[in-house]
């Protein structure tokens, strides 16, 4: 699978968001999976720990929408 930067930090923003059990899914393989996705995204994506991060994931928002 291939993600482009503003992907990966809209989907890890969307999964943090929904990570909490009950959330999303119902099922105990799928909240393992997202899980394990976020997991993945987390390590490869800086952006988490940038002082900046809400206007970041602001215009990758801007961006995947204007396409």
């Amino acid at each position: 699978m291939t993600l482009t930067a503003d992907e990966a930090l809209v989907l890890l923003d969307w999964l943090g968001r929904h990570e909490n059990p009950g959330d999303l899914p119902a099922d105990d393989a799928e909240q393992r999976a997202l899980w394990n996705l976020a997991a993945s995204l987390e390590s490869v994506i800086s952006e988490t720990l940038d002082p900046e991060y809400a206007s970041r994931l602001a215009e990758a928002q801007a961006r995947l929408t204007a396409q």
